[in-house]
């Protein structure tokens, strides 16, 4: 079994960016035979990015921000199990190893390519209660209230995870949900050593942890942080997932885990009720697709607004010569961040959850559309995001998870889940030992004004009762002559389009191989705040300065997603898997 964890010290690294032509994909070669894609990246990044190398297998492969869950997953691919089942095996374990993003407390996405060539995408998102008005979030004067959304029982919706992963195992698993579920209530009952990587999650909310005594109970050792090598035992989670193992969908949705979920939000002023956990479902869908230089890029549809805005950044800049131009070079930028910034603006301002609104993505994606946004970008200067608009005419907490799998049929699935911020609302129910997720943020609590993760959003995301947010959860499969080539996704609230995306554009135009791909650090764009997010090492001082002379404004970021992907080389058929190393709890193993 190959297994590859990136070592807690990565913060000390610069990230990386491209190799030179040798190692660009075919199509790129021939383009451009001469060109290093890496040449305006700094001196410090490439001599990291040339000692980055994905793991590699040959039947199968799993990558997640876990270690354990990885290894979960993958033993049920050994056994027989398809990428479904590990898929499954793989959430249940997260809610456990993985308490921050994994979750039974919140809902998500999965993407399905078949081996027959069918795609298919599962919609799992979270919905807002039926008591939820529009208004729940403002003042008498109709001001938001500051943590009302993310802080509070009210900001939890309906958690969709539990009937999702139920939903997929039934449709096209081949084990059984106890088979599947098994392992996670062995790590719960039993335990699991913490690693540093986990140890520093747990560390961003000791505060928090410390305001509940049932969450302390658990996630504090007698009042103090945990640290690694430590045990942490989770005996009423394993209860919970041992009430699902038995009853399925039915134990959490009708029977005494909603009853307790239902009686703790009532003795903290929230709106959750019975009938909401009744009424609750879940929806296969079609993925939206698009072609990129010969690929098929397979993503989610709405209620997400990923998948639509990955492919109208990457088909608006398909035009361009971004592997002539290079990584992180002035030009390759300018057009990618105006490509985002446009494409964001239309994401901001026309997509919701179809159930209550119309999502014009055929029009968005129109190649007359397309080329009117193209036509406003200016080639040597920033366009304000203030004369920026809807132009038809008219998030998620940096805390989701992203995991990637494929069996050795080929089956591959990509899935994101989330409870929107760091462990949630930081409340658990009673003894079910699941944090809730604070996912009604991710609606809009006043046209206009910017969410918890800063997206200023129209009234097609308002609050209703029974929808679901819009989300920026992308879960993808990039297709290669019908077949899996790159599967690929991330948390990071609206982070998740940019790093999705720059995982494509690192692969296809600049030649990186997977781990190149997925250390290379990272910009995002999201119309507003009219700022250019970047990771340390992506600029040059004279790329910068020769940015900001155009109009850029940039802010760094420490870290930007944490992309768990998978790549299959199109002439071996050899799986390659590379864990983010923004995330060093995580694996990539195969086998």
């Amino acid at each position: 079994m190959d297994r590859q964890r990136a070592t807690p010290g990565w913060r000390r690294h610069l990230l990386a960016a491209a190799l030179a032509a040798c190692c660009l994909p075919l199509h790129a070669r021939d383009a451009a035979p001469q060109t290093p894609a890496i040449a305006s990246a700094p001196a410090a990044t490439r001599a990291v990015l040339a000692k980055a190398q994905p793991v590699t297998a040959r039947h199968g492969m799993v990558v997640s921000a876990q270690h354990l869950a990885t290894l979960v997953g993958l033993d049920i691919l050994r056994q027989g199990g398809n990428a479904i089942d590990a898929a499954v095996a793989v959430g249940y374990a997260e809610a456990v190893v993985h308490p921050c993003c994994g979750n039974i407390g919140g809902g998500g996405f999965m993407t399905i390519h078949f081996k027959d060539g069918r795609n298919v995408f599962l919609d799992f998102r979270e919905k807002a209660p039926l008591k939820a008005t529009p208004t729940m979030f403002q003042d008498a004067k109709g001001n938001l209230v500051p943590g009302l959304s993310t802080d509070t029982w009210l900001g939890v919706g309906v958690p969709g995870t539990v009937m999702g992963l139920d939903e997929a195992l039934k449709k096209y698993g081949t084990l059984s949900l106890k088979q599947v579920i098994a392992p996670a209530i062995k790590l719960a009952k039993q335990g699991y050593v913490l690693e540093q990587g986990d140890v520093h999650i747990l560390d961003d909310s000791v505060k928090d942890f410390a305001k509940y005594p049932n969450v302390a109970a658990i996630f504090l050792d007698h009042g103090k942080p945990y640290v690694a090598g430590q045990r942490l035992v989770q005996t009423q989670l394993a209860h919970t997932l041992e009430q699902i193992a038995a009853g399925g969908t039915d134990a959490f949705y009708k029977g005494p885990i909603a009853r307790k979920l239902v009686a703790a939000s009532e003795a903290n002023h929230g709106i959750l009720s019975m009938q909401d956990f009744a009424d609750y479902t879940v929806q296969w869908d079609k993925p939206v697709q698009c072609d990129y230089r010969g690929y098929t890029i397979v993503s989610a549809p709405p209620p997400s607004s990923g998948g639509v805005t990955v492919c109208m950044i990457l088909k608006l800049v398909e035009p361009y010569a971004l592997g002539r131009w290079g990584y992180g070079s002035s030009k390759s930028l300018h057009y990618l961040v105006e490509a985002e910034r446009r494409a964001f603006a239309d994401r901001n301002t026309y997509l919701g959850d179809p159930a209550f609104v119309h999502n014009p993505i055929d029009r968005l994606l129109s190649v007359d559309h397309l080329a009117r946004l193209r036509a406003t970008i200016l080639p040597d200067k920033a366009t304000p995001s203030s004369e920026v608009k809807g132009s038809l005419g008219q998030a998620e907490g940096n805390h989701t998870t992203h995991y990637s799998v494929i069996d050795k049929d080929g089956t591959a699935v990509a899935v994101t889940y989330t409870i929107n911020y760091l462990f949630g609302i930081r409340q658990i129910a009673g003894d079910t030992g699941f944090f809730l997720n604070d996912e009604m943020d991710d609606l809009t609590g006043k046209p206009g004004e910017a969410n918890g993760a800063g997206l200023v959003q129209g009234t097609v995301n308002q609050v209703e009762p029974g929808k679901r947010p819009l989300s920026s959860m992308t879960p993808t499969i990039v297709l290669r002559n019908g077949k899996p080539f790159l599967i690929t996704g991330s948390p990071g609230s609206a982070t998740i389009i940019s790093t999705t995306m720059e995982s494509i554009v690192n692969v296809v135009d600049y030649g990186m191989n997977l781990q190149q791909a997925i250390d290379a650090p990272r910009m995002h764009h999201q119309w507003y705040p009219d700022v250019v997010y970047v990771e340390p090492g992506l600029l040059t001082p004279q790329t910068r300065k020769s940015l900001e002379s155009m109009g850029y404004t940039f802010r760094t970021r420490h870290s930007i997603g944490a992309d768990e992907a998978i790549m299959v080389d199109p002439k071996t058929g050899l799986l390659e898997g590379a864990n983010d190393p923004r995330r060093p709890a995580g694996l990539a193993a195969g086998y």
